[in-house]
């Protein structure tokens, strides 16, 4: 079976964006096609040049984050209904990704232990990406 894969969307953003969290959370490869580089780039218009078509950035275990730019003219209401959830083995990394994608975000529920994990908390970072960031795990659920 596929693991679902996030698949973000910034409003011209998403190059500043996939290269911060290539560093936050040590990528192994982010790859990124502009329209420009891209096919469609005959057909668009010169504003859109710059923006990212898609982007790939692969995580140090396997995983996997996409992510591109909303066309330019389209109405953008930003990430909604959803948060990048990320499990790590020790609470020490938790903390380490949450205080990096702090820089600039807003904290919604600071680091703390809950009752499945070491340390749990929840950002929105910088370019608008909510995440829910968990240390090692400490209960298995049912």
């Amino acid at each position: 079976m596929t693991h679902p894969v996030p698949y973000l969307s910034f409003d011209g953003c998403c190059k500043q964006a996939m290269r911060f969290y290539d560093a936050v959370l040590r990528g192994t490869h982010v790859s990124m096609m502009s329209v420009g580089e891209s096919p469609m780039a005959e057909f668009s218009p010169p504003e859109a040049k710059d923006r990212i078509v898609h982007a790939r950035l692969e995580l140090p275990d396997g995983g996997v984050l996409m992510a591109d730019d909303a066309p330019v003219g389209e109405p953008y209401d930003g990430i909604k209904g959803v948060c990048v959830a990320l499990t790590f083995d020790t609470a020490a990394e938790a903390h380490r990704v949450f205080d990096a994608l702090s820089i600039g975000g807003t904290v919604t529920m600071p680091m703390q232990a809950t009752c499945w994990t070491t340390a749990f908390g929840t950002v929105t970072d910088r370019f608008g990406t909510p995440w829910a960031i968990n240390g090692e795990q400490t209960r298995k659920s049912a």
